[in-house]
């Protein structure tokens, strides 16, 4: 009798696995590499049930300062659950040219970046990264500069975009993250 009540709670355990497994959105049912590090990590399994701001981001750039308010967002509301994820590019204007450590270094001594940031990668359409296919897949478009930021809610559905012009602390991106939230 004991054996048949492990078996099936076994089987009870793998089916709600299973499903948990299943409910992540395809739109970040993936795995991306810290920036200056080895470690790869499943987004969903990192921020499943978080609201998440994305940004593609560069160093160099006249919207640089907006890792400042970034930052600010992610520590107001991190606790609430919001988490903000960065994506260093060098698609525009050659505004990201350094090497993984040296953005991971500018972002902590700079602006004191402690939200995770990723791997340097392509956005642009036609080379950009899964992540970016992904999200033109689900009506977003494609990052024409630096700084442009996606809105993903709690079950990780796309919900909005804000152009790079669009400050972090800009009203209707802190309406529509609280509205998340």
């Amino acid at each position: 009798m004991k054996n048949k009540i492990l078996t099936l709670g076994l089987a009870v355990a793998s089916i709600a696995a299973t499903a948990e497994s299943q409910h992540c959105s395809t739109l970040l049912d993936l795995d991306v590499r810290r920036l200056a590090g080895n470690e790869t990590v499943n987004l969903c399994d990192a921020y499943q049930g978080k609201v998440i701001l994305i940004a593609n981001t560069a160093s160099k750039c006249g919207f640089t300062p907006q890792y400042e308010g970034l930052e600010a967002l992610y520590r107001k509301y991190q606790d609430r659950g919001l988490v903000v994820l960065g994506f260093p590019s060098n698609d525009f204007a050659n505004q990201e040219p350094g090497s993984e450590e040296e953005i991971q270094t500018f972002c902590r001594l700079t602006y004191s970046v402690e939200f995770p940031m990723f791997e340097k990668v392509s956005v642009k359409k036609g080379q950009a990264a899964p992540l970016f296919e992904r999200l033109a897949a689900v009506g977003a478009p494609y990052p024409k500069w630096n700084f442009y930021k996606y809105l993903i809610d709690r079950n990780g559905n796309f919900v909005d975009h804000f152009i790079s012009t669009t400050s972090p602390d800009n009203a209707r991106v802190i309406k529509a993250i609280e509205n998340l939230l």
